[in-house]
């Protein structure tokens, strides 16, 4: 556990970032029915499935024209 200790600083501000972008993607998948690539569900399911990795991937291929 202390090996853990000495990482905080730079874990938690990674952990909250992708907190709020998950729950920026779920929210924007949720209120947008247009996207470029696939579907509602199939962005649901790499939003929240990929760490940090999948709601930057909705927001850079997947998120439509408004």
């Amino acid at each position: 556990m202390e090996f853990l200790q000495e990482y905080w600083p730079f874990l938690i501000p990674l952990i909250l970032i992708d907190l709020g972008l998950k729950l920026f993607a779920v929210l924007h998948i949720l209120k947008h029915n247009s996207f470029r690539f696939g579907n509602r569900v199939l962005w649901l399911i790499i939003s929240i499935a990929l760490n940090l990795i999948g709601p930057v991937l909705y927001f850079t291929i997947g998120k439509g024209d408004e």
